[in-house]
């Protein structure tokens, strides 16, 4: 085997009578599309292998328990839609994704008129139906897929297969595959680009969909074009509405999420010539993100550094795990007066470690509920040779249960993903 090489999971070629098949084996997990799970050749392949061996076996157990622990409570939700939350201040149909801005108020002195910005203070009146129906979604869905391949039974399958036909196919219930309407500011427009940042929480489950279609006789042929095909239609709504190139010209987190959801989403599309357009676009955002020393300005001008900074770090480094192959390590590129992002994680990683060390602003909202188990330092250990890293990872909250910071975590199950060979 050679880096970058495509795996498939490891099962048995049958289902015994129980509902349980082979037992996957972590170390040779993968994601199936695999186009994008290369990462950078060290010199000492060997000795490397040997470590990265060692660290998958040591996630696999560690997660094992946990992880079946969440499937098993997932089994018990039932399937819910956005069609079950009507959206009274929507101009769109049952169907179509309605949320509000979260930093907008009424105007005291004009409480009839449009409403006003409060940056980083969440309004608790604003509609969020939707946003939280996807959100628990995108925490069911993967829990469910993840206790699949750690124990191979049937029923965690089967399960999410419930939820992903309710969203994506069901013509009664599925959410149209556009977000024309997310994060309306009333009294000012009816959706914007911004808004797009909501389906950050879809990126597991795109992952999920295509494990799970490895399960033999789970879906018919049919299930699976349609949610293949609501994810098509919904990249192409992102790479060519007004909302969709608005928010893909940011530069601060909301362009590196919306870099992240292209990506993710290009696999179950069959779309791998996006991968490009995404290597190249990250690599512009770090050169205007990331600071010499690992700081990021932008993320740190905001009422919530420290959560914000985390947040874009988490996506900077999903982005450069899915995307560096052995000819371009996304991690280290550096622009002409910038930093890597490797260097943003070595900036931030001290303060994970111990926040009472930061030497910036204090968030305004939700300062005592980070930092949790946070993503980037589970891939950087990978992709960096970094056990102190993962260690750091290990002894981090995985499943907060604050609203604020779940929507702000929406990487939750590393057995998902693929394992940079």
């Amino acid at each position: 085997r050679h880096p970058g090489q495509v795996l498939t999971l490891e099962r048995s070629s049958h289902t015994p009578k129980g509902g349980k098949s082979g037992q996957a084996r972590m170390h040779r997990r993968v994601f199936l599309a695999g186009t994008f799970c290369a990462s950078l050749i060290p010199s000492d392949l060997a000795a490397w292998a040997k470590r990265k061996k060692s660290l998958s076996s040591e996630l696999g157990s560690a997660e094992r328990k946990r992880t079946i622990a969440a499937a098993k409570r997932s089994l018990r939700a039932q399937p819910k839609a956005i069609t079950d939350y009507p959206a009274a201040r929507s101009l769109g149909d049952v169907h179509a994704y309605y949320s509000e801005g979260d930093y907008w108020w009424p105007d005291p002195a004009n409480p009839a008129g449009p409403y006003i910005r409060r940056d980083g203070l969440s309004n608790p009146d604003r509609f969020d139906h939707h946003r939280q129906a996807l959100i628990r979604l995108s925490r069911i869905v993967p829990s469910l897929t993840a206790g699949w391949i750690v124990s191979g039974n049937r029923r965690f399958a089967s399960a999410a297969k419930e939820h992903l036909l309710v969203w994506f196919v069901n013509p009664a219930t599925r959410m149209a595959p556009h977000l024309e309407h997310a994060q309306a500011i009333i009294g000012v427009n009816n959706g914007r680009g911004t808004g797009i940042i909501d389906t950050l929480h879809l990126v597991e489950v795109a992952h999920s969909i295509e494990l799970l279609a490895e399960v033999r006789g789970l879906f018919s042929t049919a299930e699976i074009t349609g949610m293949r095909g609501w994810f098509a239609d919904y990249l192409k709504w992102l790479r060519t509405s007004p909302n969709g190139l608005d928010e893909g010209d940011e530069l601060n987190n909301h362009g590196t999420t919306y870099v992240l959801q292209v990506a993710a989403f290009a696999v179950p599309s069959r779309e791998p010539e996006q991968f490009d357009w995404c290597r190249n676009r990250l690599k512009q955002l770090v050169e205007k993100q990331v600071a010499t020393d690992g700081r990021q300005p932008l993320e740190l001008a905001r009422t919530k550094p420290f959560g914000y900074c985390l947040f874009n770090l988490d996506a900077l480094a999903a982005c450069a795990h899915l995307l560096s192959t052995p000819t371009e390590n996304l991690w280290t590129h550096k622009g002409a007066k910038g930093g890597s992002i490797a260097d943003a994680l070595a900036y931030m990683a001290p303060f994970i470690a111990d926040k009472s060390k930061w030497p910036h602003a204090k968030d305004v909202e939700y300062w005592a509920d980070w930092p949790v188990r946070h993503p980037a330092l589970l891939f950087g250990s990978m992709a960096l040779d970094r056990p102190d890293y993962f260690a750091l990872w290990q002894r981090l909250e995985a499943d907060p249960e604050v609203p604020e910071i779940i929507r702000n975590f929406a990487i939750r199950q590393p057995l998902l993903w693929p394992e940079q060979q």
